[in-house]
């Protein structure tokens, strides 16, 4: 079976059996909670459909968990209507960043006429401004501690793979680099939106709102085309050559995490793997991707 997982604040969520999260409370203990079970059903084999409803998941619970991970963390409530306003900035900034300045720079550049050459340059820009957006959060102090937590769910993940008794001391030794992370996703989302939007315009220049509406309406494609790459990369290591910018990139997106935050990544795992009797079941069907938290 494969799990997945996203560092959250002061905690991870792993997808297993069940969705579960495990976060330290400001007492220092850990506390466990189920947010609910990824439904079975057959559009999650279907190739291509299967990323779309995985992105959905992920993208579903991550916010779930972060929510509620907020809260234990704090000790405070988090009303609804802050969850919608940083969901709401977060899809603005979004759209802004990645789809409107890069599309607004490349016409800057006087690169118009030629769509194969404007999705390359368009391309590169939003790459680089990721990039740089990254490489920017990484210094602030509590993105700092997510990204440990990210180390610390790819480190259990490891061992859960390699048949480990999952304590803190075995799953240190492994790599904070996993090949089936979001950051993988990201890479290989932004280099398939090169080549994809680098179809449009064959038959006539297209104006830069079309671009846009293109690059917004298109994401969902894309999104699959980029998780089968993802999922064929994970199934031939011999292929994880392509994956190396998504797995170089998670050198800033992980850090090493401390024994004490491994041991949250381990009961976060743990929780999501056992029955609703509290034993370990290992015959789940592979539900999710990993996506960064």
């Amino acid at each position: 079976m494969k799990v997945g997982g996203q560092a959250i604040i002061e905690g991870v969520l792993m997808m297993g059996k069940k969705v579960a999260i495990a976060v330290r409370d400001k007492k220092g203990e850990i506390v466990t909670e189920e947010l609910g079970k990824i439904k079975k059903t057959k559009y999650l084999k279907i190739p291509f459909l299967r990323g779309f409803f995985s992105l959905y998941y992920s993208l579903y619970y991550g916010m779930k968990a972060l929510d509620r991970s907020a809260e234990i963390s704090s000790g405070e409530e988090m009303k609804k209507s802050d969850t919608f306003i940083s969901i709401l900035i977060a899809v603005v900034m979004g759209i802004g960043l990645f789809i409107l300045l890069p599309v607004w720079l490349t016409n800057m550049l006087g690169v118009k006429n030629n769509e194969f050459l404007f999705s390359i340059v368009d391309g590169f820009i939003r790459l680089g401004l990721f990039l740089l957006y990254v490489w920017i959060i990484s210094f602030l102090k509590d993105v700092k501690r997510v990204f440990q937590y990210h180390g610390a769910e790819h480190k259990t993940i490891h061992a859960y793979e390699h048949g480990e008794k999952l304590t803190p001391e075995n799953v240190k030794k492994y790599t904070t680099i996993h090949p089936r992370c979001g950051t993988n996703f990201v890479m290989i989302f932004l280099i398939v939106a090169i080549l994809l939007f680098s179809l449009f315009g064959i038959w006539k220049p297209l104006t830069g709102w079309e671009r846009v509406i293109i690059r917004i309406i298109f994401i969902p494609i894309v999104a699959s085309l980029s998780y089968e790459l993802l999922k064929v990369f994970d199934k031939f290591p011999f292929l994880r050559f392509l994956s190396f910018p998504g797995l170089l990139l998670q050198k800033l997106t992980t850090a090493e995490p401390d024994l004490s935050q491994l041991e949250v990544a381990i009961a976060s795992l743990n929780f999501a793997l056992e029955d609703e009797q509290g034993k370990t079941n290992e015959d789940v069907e592979e539900n999710s991707v990993e996506f960064m938290g």
